[in-house]
């Protein structure tokens, strides 16, 4: 298939002759611009159905690279069950599958007036087992970030069995990571993610923590949304 560029802030889909509209996330930055051979799925943000989500996956192709346009309006918890679903469907395929084919977030990266993307093929999210996780990981310094809104996030820094935890928002985020990572071993952020919390939101945080330039420090696979 050809790549797909947008220039438009609204994704629009015609079906059955109903104009549907997909309000993307806006973003400032974005490390891939462009992508080819892609098929899309759409999360719409719509009252009438429950949990006011619709999803329409009927144009995806196992084996292309998967553009799933996600409406900022909707909640974690109303988004990523559906995300989850269609994961697994990709994840558990048997036949015409293509190991290389990965799935990305579509968003308005309004500093190009473009499209961006962000990959999210290894992410695994879960409702639940944040501690058990927690316990199993063998990193030097574990970071978690439990995001109950912009404005008010919980960091917790884990070390030799000592734990600091004190409150942040997005606006100092990255400085209070740099603040407060030690300088020996790898670290690892874990993302505890309030499924109130806007499809906005999440992706406006995925893009600042793509901004971290540290060679000791990586992001979880691992995310977990609770209630």
């Amino acid at each position: 298939m050809k790549p797909i560029f947008y220039c438009l802030l609204l994704t629009i889909i015609v079906s059955c002759g109903n104009e549907k509209i997909v309000q993307l996330p806006e973003i400032q930055h974005s490390d891939i611009s462009k992508i080819d051979d892609v098929s899309a799925a759409y999360l719409f943000y719509d009252e009438t159905m429950p949990d006011s989500v619709e999803l329409n996956r009927k144009n995806l192709i196992s084996t292309t690279n998967w553009l799933v346009n996600v409406d900022k309006r909707l909640t974690l918890g109303q988004a990523i069950p559906k995300i989850m679903y269609i994961q697994a469907k990709k994840r558990d395929a048997q036949m015409h599958k293509n190991e290389n084919a990965k799935n990305y977030f579509t968003c308005n990266n309004i500093s190009i007036k473009n499209l961006g993307f962000i990959e999210f093929t290894n992410v695994y999210y879960h409702e639940n087992g944040f501690n058990t996780y927690l316990e199993k990981n063998k990193a030097n310094q574990v970071i978690s970030i439990k995001v109950n809104s912009p404005d008010s996030i919980i960091m917790s820094f884990m070390f030799d069995g000592t734990t600091l935890s004190h409150s942040s928002n997005y606006t100092k985020l990255l400085e209070h990571l740099k603040t407060n990572l030690i300088n020996e071993g790898n670290a690892i952020i874990i993302l505890e993610l309030n499924q109130k919390l806007s499809f906005q939101d999440y992706i406006t945080l995925k893009s600042l923590l793509s901004k971290i330039n540290l060679k000791n420090v990586s992001i979880a696979n691992d995310e977990f949304v609770f209630n």
